[in-house]
């Protein structure tokens, strides 16, 4: 891959990604994973970029919930220090994602 395509997903929503990093051979997976971008190893600090992502997918026993309520709750697992899009856009990049989401769906 190339700098431009350092992941293998290329879509501009959010995706799911697995991660290895090839430091400490920590492994991880993240539903707040980006095309281009790398999450840091909590272990060692390296920046590391998914070796495997797709696109996520609804639950079909999902119960419906407000966005912000959902949003919320999915925040507290993901360490916005340790995300490339949450330092590129200066806040949680799942917020990030709810927000735009709402935008784009208005008229």
């Amino acid at each position: 891959m190339t700098n431009k395509q350092s992941t293998p997903y290329q879509g501009s929503s959010r995706c799911f990604g697995k991660y290895k990093c090839p430091k400490c051979n920590r492994a991880w997976a993240s539903a707040c994973s980006w095309a281009n971008t790398w999450q840091q190893c909590n272990a060692c600090k390296s920046k590391v970029y998914p070796h495997n992502q797709w696109k996520l997918k609804k639950r079909k026993n999902q119960k419906p919930t407000k966005p912000d309520e959902d949003a919320d709750a999915k925040i507290k697992g993901h360490i916005k220090e340790l995300c490339e899009k949450c330092r590129i856009i200066g806040s949680n990049c799942l917020k990030y994602f709810k927000l735009n989401k709402k935008k784009a769906e208005k008229p």
